[in-house]
């Protein structure tokens, strides 16, 4: 029997699995093909959630996830109460193990599977393929109903293919998904008949992680752009030259790029419609057909006229529907359409919106629990005024209280305060000329661990040298809901204590988040004016972005940091924004668009 394990946390990529096998079998199963639709809708939806599923459960918002309907919902339910599903443990019994398995390989739907699975009573997972590669190769296949020499040969190659790992490829982080998206538009921007060239899908709404890259190019002449593109120096494979001016190539990274390319006049259609997400872009179809308009990457056609609206920019297509153009960070099928219709969407932060960083790490040797910085105070001071910030925070890690008396840890919480003083108030030659010599405000913080039992990790004293503190969780992560919310409320109670740093802990990737009751979180924070951070730091991105919209919703004050321990990684800080503008903040939701003269408010009393 095909049963999902009980598990304490069930994770987005086992649900998608799960709904997988089940679209297996119901279609083998010859169950209706409305039912088939709708979980197949809710794979798509859960794979490319920017928030785990297991959260929202959490917070009783499973059935606002677009695509997963109320059936599928209580049964996720179950799944998260229980650690199973007994309607899926009934729909899986009895078929064969192996079915799961040859379903991946291309060009083998799930019936042809079953008919491999049972034909030659392969039924077990392990070895599976190796054993169906034999079969092949002794040409067992061919004689089959409905398979045939052409069809073993493309089977061999098929598990070839799936055993190198060349079918789907893992999510990468944002980071470094900009990092090859940016290079290769440098690189097509070179040629003259590149006009425009953007990131699609993932990729242009900024999720956390994305797969393959698109990237939509405006040119009229698509031939001499696609040959250009295939002499791009990082190809290692040309994998296809469509006629319809579309590329496909593997990079020497691994990883799979497509470039897709529009006449001029075509290519804001061609850009909404390849951006999505598919929900968002279901919705925007539902909402056309209404109006008697059929919606394609051509453009907008009447329905009744049979004439179609090619539209050079995305803005116009939106506009034409009655819409204002929705930034592509939150179009993700919730109730964005609705609110363009009625004029009344967010102006969302930028970049640009950012006067300083309140987070950051220097390599001020205060012998921390965790990584110290690797830069100066000097060369983050002196990068903070190229990029235009008003003021800095220094929050290093506490010291290592393993490794320190309270003493040692006031001590060096007082050398810390008098070096600042000292850079911001002596002159070259070390004389105190008892002024800010700076154009920039320097806050003098910590990030302290909060400790398991809601304590901070320095004594009291050494709150005196400090201006303000971030404090965050490091340790102890396997908390219950309410012993951990106590925690963090207790730890956030201190006077000196402004900033809820990377609120739920989770590394992308590596570690799930802790789970708070946050709606007694906010309730506190706005109670106590205190501050939840949206950590940019590529693996973190935390506060996720589903937390950082309820705290828009609940009128929580949100900081952006970068978290950096070296200079360059200040620049961090735009995967921040993305995070903040996917939640829908705005300029005043966040604490450090503020000018300086309105922050002391916040950070000092």
């Amino acid at each position: 029997m095909n049963r999902m394990p009980k598990s304490k946390y069930i994770t987005n990529k086992e649900i998608v699995s799960l709904l997988q096998k089940m679209i297996t079998a119901y279609s083998v199963k010859g169950e209706n093909r409305f039912r088939i639709q709708a979980y197949e809708n809710a794979a798509v939806s859960v794979e490319h959630a920017t928030s785990e599923l297991k959260d929202l459960w959490d917070e009783g918002k499973l059935e606002e996830v677009p695509g997963v309907g109320s059936g599928i919902a209580s049964y996720l339910d179950e799944l998260f109460r229980t650690g199973e599903v007994k309607h899926f443990n009934e729909v899986l019994s009895g078929l064969p193990p192996s079915l799961f398995v040859f379903e991946k390989i291309p060009g083998i739907g799930p019936k042809r599977a079953l008919a491999l699975a049972e034909e030659l009573n392969i039924k077990s997972e392990e070895n599976a393929l190796e054993r169906l590669k034999k079969a092949a190769e002794e040409q067992k296949i061919r004689e089959l109903e409905n398979f045939g020499e052409v069809l073993e040969q493309e089977l061999i190659k098929g598990i070839e293919s799936l055993k190198k790992g060349e079918g789907k490829k893992p999510r990468m982080p944002l980071y470094k998904a900009d990092e090859v998206a940016d290079d290769l538009i440098s690189y097509l921007l070179k040629n003259k008949e590149v006009l425009e060239a953007h990131p699609l899908g993932s990729l242009r709404r900024r999720l956390p992680t994305v797969g393959d890259i698109d990237i939509s190019v405006a040119s009229s002449d698509p031939k001499e752009v696609l040959d250009h593109f295939f002499k791009y120096e990082k190809i290692r494979k040309e994998v296809s030259r469509g006629e319809e001016a579309l590329g496909r190539a593997i990079l020497v990274s691994g990883q799979q790029v497509d470039i897709r390319i529009s006449s001029p006049e075509k290519y804001g259609s061609m850009l909404q419609y390849f951006t999505g997400s598919k929900q968002h872009n279901i919705n925007l179809r539902d909402f056309a057909l209404k109006k008697g308009l059929s919606l394609s990457e051509y453009g907008i056609k009447n329905l009744k006229t049979e004439k179609l609206k090619t539209y050079k920019k995305e803005e116009d297509f939106y506009n034409d529907l009655g819409l204002e153009w929705i930034p592509p960070e939150i179009r993700e099928g919730l109730d964005e359409i609705n609110a363009a219709k009625e004029k009344n969407l967010p102006e969302l932060i930028g970049l640009k919106d950012i006067k300083g960083d309140l987070h950051i790490h220097s390599d001020f040797k205060i012998e921390p629990s965790h990584d110290l910085g690797g830069s100066s105070v000097g060369e983050m001071i002196k990068l903070a005024l190229e990029m235009g910030y008003e003021y800095l925070g220094f929050s290093e890690h506490n010291p290592s209280v393993s490794q320190h008396s309270d003493k040692e840890i006031i001590d060096l919480l007082k050398k810390k305060k008098e070096y600042l003083e000292e850079y911001i108030y002596s002159d070259e030659n070390g004389v105190k000329i008892g002024v800010n010599k700076l154009p920039i405000r320097v806050y003098n913080g910590l990030e302290i661990d909060i400790k398991p039992d809601g304590s901070l990790a320095i004594p009291e004293k050494g709150f005196e040298f400090l201006d303000f503190a971030v404090v965050s969780v490091h340790s102890s992560f396997d908390l219950n809901r309410q012993k951990m919310t106590d925690r963090v409320i207790k730890g956030l109670s201190h006077p000196k204590a402004k900033i809820l740093g990377h609120p739920t802990g989770r590394m992308i990737g590596s570690r799930e988040g802790y789970e708070l009751d946050w709606d007694r979180l906010f309730d506190f924070c706005l109670q106590s004016k205190k501050v939840l951070e949206i950590d940019a730091w590529p693996n973190r991105l935390d506060l996720p972005d589903f937390i950082v919209r309820e705290a828009v919703k609940a009128g929580v004050m949100l900081v952006i940091d970068s978290d950096a321990h070296l200079a360059d990684q200040m620049r961090l800080m735009e995967y921040g924004v993305s995070v903040a503008r996917r939640g829908w903040a705005e300029k005043k939701d966040i604490i450090n668009s503020l000018p300086k003269d309105r922050l002391d408010d916040i950070l000092l009393k």
